[in-house]
């Protein structure tokens, strides 16, 4: 009997699991009022338009992005560009969806409904409204709002951008940065990670950031604030200085600012704020040569600046290897910079191991250094052409010249073997891993 009941439990297992298997090789058809007439994909967030004309929302709102005023399907004129939620669609799209789970087809959630710019245009009073009280701890709540709301979809965050979000923000800021702002250090740093989120920034949002107190505000959080806080300073300060360089000179006029910044450089938080942060120190050394310029070069070498990008270039990914070596590049134009590179054990190992290796734009900034140094070089037997030669400099910037590159790379580059020509019967050491990459005419 117990035999006779094994039996019969095995003989269910091999029927469902035959078929499972016919069902697994079953092909689903999606019915066609499910798909979108664009995509032709389920519809997640169906919605309809002015015309009667159902879509997905993702789908449809790109459309009309993309500067279209008719309807896809009718070609119809569309009265009004606001699509309206299909909830009855919807409903019967996740229906399906559950009865054919066996499928492995998922139930789509049922989506938020999508910030209106009415919404936004409320929670904007009502921040400006806290901002002229000097409410801290409603401004705060109305912030935080927005924030979720720009991080629920990138649908909110355009819509909130749109209606001038980043000024109000911004001009909240700017008040409540005013000294004595460390009271007010929990709203800030909510201000600034909401710029942040919806960033890019407007103009006017830069100009109110770009305030006296604003830059004093955020050189505190890069010197005291918390990881978030600092990162998001950066980023702020970026923005600013990108569309206006005469706010470099204020921002170098506040105390501790250049300082915060090395540290920032030198004891990396996350890898976002520390391509910031060179992006930010790039825009600092690139100001055209003058003495003021000069003075900040001699400061940042002074604080060991070119030592720490050059042991960052060691080992460092893609992004952060081409801000690193643009900020060398540029602090090396200057006389401070390059007797620094000159007494530093890593500056040509570094700069050879670069050529060819990373991309275009750190070879081009590797052989403009190097150029730099070697045309620069005072010492009597060409210390630094004789070094880049051992290293087989002159097989890399060949391949380069054989690859092709810029007009700047390319003449420096030939200057650059030119110089080292000189040296090479009692320098050069050949890798024939150099020429792996060359191709042979036979």
């Amino acid at each position: 009997m117990i035999l006779s009941w094994r039996k019969k439990r095995a003989a269910r297992r091999a029927a469902k699991k035959q078929n499972l298997e016919v069902t697994s090789n079953m092909e689903l058809t999606i019915p066609s009022h499910f798909r979108c007439p664009i995509s032709l994909e389920l519809m997640k967030d169906p919605v309809t338009l002015s015309t009667g004309i159902t879509y997905d929302r993702d789908s449809i709102e790109k459309w009309i992005e993309a500067g279209n005023s008719i309807c896809p399907v009718t070609n119809q004129v569309l009265r009004s560009f606001e699509p309206v939620p299909n909830h009855a669609l919807r409903m019967m799209i996740q229906d399906w969806c559950v009865e054919k789970r066996s499928y492995g087809i998922e139930r789509i959630p049922t989506p938020r409904i999508p910030i209106s710019s009415y919404e936004v245009s409320e929670i904007l009073s009502g921040i400006q409204t806290a901002k002229d009280q000097q409410d801290a701890e409603r401004c705060r709540e109305m912030v935080l709002k927005i924030k979720e709301l720009a991080k629920d979809s990138e649908r909110n965050k355009r819509c909130i951008s749109a209606n001038g979000t980043g000024g109000v923000l911004a001009a909240a800021f700017k008040t409540f940065s005013k000294v004595p702002f460390e009271q007010n250090v929990e709203l800030l740093e909510e201000i600034l990670s909401a710029l942040i989120t919806i960033s890019p920034l407007d103009g006017e949002a830069k100009s109110y950031l770009g305030s006296d107190s604003s830059l004093h505000c955020m050189v505190w959080f890069l010197k005291n604030g918390n990881l978030s806080g600092r990162r998001n300073s950066v980023l702020a300060l970026i923005e600013i200085v990108s569309s206006d360089q005469r706010k470099i000179d204020e921002l170098l006029e506040i105390g501790g600012a250049i300082e915060a910044l090395v540290k920032l450089i030198k004891e990396p938080i996350s890898p976002s704020t520390t391509k910031a942060s060179l992006l930010l120190m790039y825009h600092i050394v690139s100001n055209p040569p003058s003495s003021a310029n000069s003075k900040v070069i001699a400061r940042l070498t002074e604080m060991e600046l070119v030592k720490i990008l050059l042991e960052m270039l060691v080992d460092c990914e893609k992004s952060i290897c081409e801000k690193a070596l643009g900020v060398l590049d540029e602090v090396c134009s200057y006389d401070e910079g390059m007797e620094k590179a000159y007494g530093n054990a890593l500056s040509v190992p570094v700069l050879v191991k670069k050529l060819l290796r990373i991309s275009d734009l750190a070879t081009q900034f590797s052989v403009s250094i190097l150029w730099k140094l070697c045309k620069n070089d005072k010492s009597e037997g060409g210390d630094v052409l004789v070094e880049a030669l051992q290293l087989g400099a002159f097989q890399k910037l060949l391949l380069l010249l054989q690859v092709g590159s810029t007009d700047g790379t390319k003449e420096k580059t030939t200057e650059l073997m030119k110089l080292m020509n000189v040296y090479r019967d009692r320098a050069e050491c050949t890798d024939s891993l150099d020429f792996k990459n060359l191709k042979r005419s036979y």
